[in-house]
């Protein structure tokens, strides 16, 4: 059994607590709403835009034994940058303020998770990371399609609304295979056991996300304009 494969099926209980999350389960049965949506988003924002740092992080802390996986570390910051900006722009087409989510705060549970990430990068190992990478890229490629397409349809919403999950869905595939690639070239016992040992932390914490979700995220809608109020209002004034 390779080590990727043995990294899964020892995280797989973690992965069940993830997945037993009451809110994917009403996402799945079409009992989501608009706000949880966009809660979920305001999240993904909290957390993701800490991947380029914490890639960086990685790449300056891997020993010179390891160049190459400091090699695909490159790899993974030329791909992540920018996907907070993305997350913003799903919030402002489902009609929210896009620039009151950057700066709002993230929740309690999310704060913890991104305060792990770091200090388990620099104060146990720089592998700890990849564990997090087993959490994150794998749950959302075995779920990211569906939940946009069931999320799309219940709230009607735009295409345009969905450009994180549909980007981590199922044409994501091949993030994976790079990804146990990587995992099968670690054979030290000792590296294995931590990334291991992180992934499960960062299933829970993770879990532990979607748990605490609320629909009242805090974000304002955008004030819509009425354009034909607008065009009566240039006509009046032309004829002024």
């Amino acid at each position: 059994m390779s080590f990727h494969q043995q990294l899964v099926a020892a995280t797989s209980q973690a992965r069940d607590y993830l997945l037993a999350a009451p809110v994917i389960s009403r996402c799945f049965h079409g009992e989501i709403t608009l706000d949880d949506y966009v809660a979920f988003l305001k999240e993904a924002y909290h957390h993701v835009k800490h991947t380029t740092p914490l890639l960086m992080s990685v790449g300056a802390l891997l020993p010179e034994s390891k160049e190459w996986l400091r090699n695909a570390v490159a790899e993974y910051i030329e791909e992540e940058l920018g996907h907070q900006e993305w997350i913003l722009n799903d919030i402002k087409n489902c009609g929210y303020d896009k620039e009151q989510a950057r700066a709002s705060q993230p929740g309690f549970s999310t704060e913890l998770m991104v305060a792990f990430a770091y200090d388990s990068v620099r104060r146990i190992s720089p592998l700890s990371f990849f564990g997090m990478v087993l959490v994150l890229e794998g749950t959302s490629t075995a779920l990211a399609d569906h939940a946009a397409a069931t999320i799309a349809s219940k709230l009607q919403l735009p295409k345009k609304a969905f450009s994180y999950l549909t980007s981590h869905g199922a044409l994501d595939q091949e993030h994976i295979k790079f990804y146990a690639g990587l995992m099968d070239k670690i054979t030290d016992p000792a590296d294995q056991q931590q990334i291991i040992h992180s992934a499960n932390c960062f299933y829970r914490l993770y879990g532990d996300i979607f748990r605490n979700l609320t629909p009242a995220h805090g974000i304002a809608k955008i004030q819509q304009v009425d354009e034909t109020v607008v065009a009566k209002s240039v006509i009046a004034e032309a004829i002024v």
